[in-house]
């Protein structure tokens, strides 16, 4: 067993590193002036159980996600060109995840499909990801080329919601399509369960015009709790919707903190309306996006040593699913 990383994946890669008790293999990555980039591997990998880290979002640094996304490209190249005899990506947030069907238009492509058969054509023989947005993007793989192994982190982190503090009375989905997922958090917290249904402009990115609230919230502590948060317009319209339905206090957590554009700033707002209408606000993500420079405010949950347990199990041709949900062994 082999890991190695890409500039944008180190910090998550050297502490999966710790945990697993081995060496991140030495690299160089290179981009040169008219914006390509190259990536070298510093030893020797020929026959080895490859996995190569990536983070294709966060602000670790200024690359964009197609920038990482083709540094990875150029690693898995090079490991199968190195001769390992097994490769796998580990990108925590899969990209494109969410471009994974035509949503009624005709004419736009599926990316999610696109960087799967990219990542195949590439000598991926595995692609290990975080609770991606939809689990149909398995079968965009070539089971005979590569496959996907999606970590699913639910049963993991409602224990440590629970250590630290983050309690609720009703766990609500910001849509009917995380209805499911939130449904297990309730069960987990022993908790009430609500939806909001959102309606979206599909013609604007990040639109969201109308949510409606299904369930009853008014005294209540909330979680709310979603896969991905962009630009955190669906949050902002959310707690808005919560407050005014009367509920108490709110915790939103997500697995996927992406945060861009305007999401800091209406994010904060949030936070500071909580104070000075006296109502507590709480934000949660996981190390799945590195934010270094986060307000005191935002709590992380490290997902490092879950995806350790994870590649070390398949390493060892062991039970994955036993180390994602222990009730099942």
């Amino acid at each position: 067993m082999a890991l190695m990383t890409c500039d944008s994946g180190r910090t998550m890669a050297e502490t999966v590193a710790t945990h697993l008790g081995l060496p991140l293999l030495p690299t160089r990555e290179t981009w040169f002036a008219c914006g390509e980039g190259k990536i070298e591997i510093e030893a020797n990998v020929r026959g080895h159980d490859l996995y190569i880290f990536q983070n294709v979002v966060g602000d670790q640094d200024e690359r964009s996600i197609y920038d990482r996304f083709v540094m990875l490209l150029h690693a898995v190249e090079a490991a199968a060109l190195s001769d390992a005899q097994y490769i796998t990506a580990v990108t925590p947030y899969y990209p494109g995840a969410r471009q994974d069907k035509r949503k009624g238009r005709t004419r736009e492509g599926i990316s999610a499909g696109l960087f799967a058969r990219m990542l195949q054509s590439a000598g991926a023989d595995r692609v290990v990801t975080v609770e991606i947005h939809n689990d149909s993007i398995a079968g965009m793989f070539n089971p005979s080329q590569s496959h996907l192994e999606n970590i699913f982190l639910t049963k993991q982190l409602v224990p440590w919601l629970i250590n630290e503090g983050h309690h609720a009375d009703v766990v609500v989905s910001p849509d009917v399509g995380y209805l499911e997922n939130a449904r297990i958090y309730a069960e987990e917290l022993s908790a009430d369960l609500a939806a909001l249904s959102k309606e979206r402009d599909y013609s604007q990115p990040n639109t969201v015009f109308r949510s409606t609230l299904i369930g009853e919230v008014k005294g209540r502590d909330v979680l709310l709790v979603d896969d991905i948060i962009d630009t955190a317009g669906s949050v902002e319209a959310a707690v808005s919707e919560l407050i005014e339905r009367g509920a108490r206090n709110i915790t939103v957590a997500c697995v996927h903190p992406v945060f861009s554009g305007p999401a800091w700033d209406r994010l904060t707002a949030l936070k500071e309306r909580s104070i000075a209408e006296h109502w507590s606000f709480k934000l949660i993500g996981t190390t799945s996006v590195q934010h270094p420079n986060a307000p005191e405010w935002y709590s992380t949950y490290p997902i490092e040593p879950l995806v350790a347990a994870v590649l070390e199990k398949i390493n060892l041709r062991g039970s994955v699913s036993g180390v994602q949900n222990p009730d099942r062994g």
